[in-house]
This record gives structure tokens, sequence and C-alpha cells, in this order.
């Protein structure tokens, strides 16, 4: 029996699959971070540095993970290769590196959510922009 849904529809549930795996994952990386389990979070960094360059309706996001994917692979490369090697990641790592990979997971949410936004009619008054797309 041949599938009744669309191919529209299954680009449409691909594109809300990687946009959710995006944000989510962009998200939760502060959230490991700051909660000290900072070597779990290279699961989220390498998914939404993935995701993000794969899809290319998420081209705007790219600069943004991989400013995020540098600036948590600094201390962690630090942290492989130091001499004295704290037992894990979150220990050793410096407040300032914590503070600019937070910084950098922040600002690549806000383009994502930013980027999300539709541009403006212009020439149209508040009352006359729709906040729908056209129908075809």
């Amino acid at each position: 029996m041949p599938s009744t849904s669309h191919p529209r529809t299954q680009e449409d549930r691909a594109t809300r699959r990687a946009d959710r795996t995006t944000i989510i994952s962009i998200w939760s990386v502060p959230v490991l971070v700051i909660g000290q389990f900072a070597m779990l979070a290279i699961v989220p960094v390498t998914l939404a540095l993935i995701v993000s360059l794969r899809h290319a309706h998420l081209r705007g996001l790219r600069r943004w993970t991989v400013a995020l994917a540098a600036a948590y692979a600094t201390p962690l490369i630090l942290w492989a290769i130091g001499p004295e090697r704290a037992p894990s990641l979150s220990k050793d790592m410096h407040p300032a590196f914590a503070a600019l990979i937070v910084v950098a997971a922040l600002a690549a949410a806000a383009a994502f959510h930013l980027g999300r936004r539709r541009p403006s009619t212009t020439g149209a008054s508040s009352s006359e922009r729709s906040d729908f797309p056209a129908t075809p």
C-alpha cells in the first residue's frame, strides 16, 4: 500500500526534528557546564555542530555552532594535554572558559531564535502585516 504522506510533510518533519535537536542541544550546554557536567557537554555541542552543518536551513547558525564548538574544544584540549589533569573537566576548567562557553551557547541560542523570525513586510503598517505566511 503506497504511503499517503506527502514529501513536503516529510521534509517539514525533518526540518522540525533538526530544529528541535539543535535548540535543545544548544540550551543544554550552559546547563551542563554550570552544573559541573562539562565533559557530558561534548554530546550536545557535537550534535548542534553536526546538525547545523548538515541542514541547509540552519546555514545562519553555522558560525555560531562553530564558535561554540571552538569555545568548548579549547579547555577540553588543554585538559587532555595538561601534565596534571584533574579527575574531571569541570574541576580543571578555568572559570573564564566556562563563562566563554556559556556566552557562546547563549549567543547561538539567540541566533537560532532570532533567525526564526520572519522579516517584516516593507511599507506596511503594523496592522497590515500578517503574522502568518500566505497560503498558496
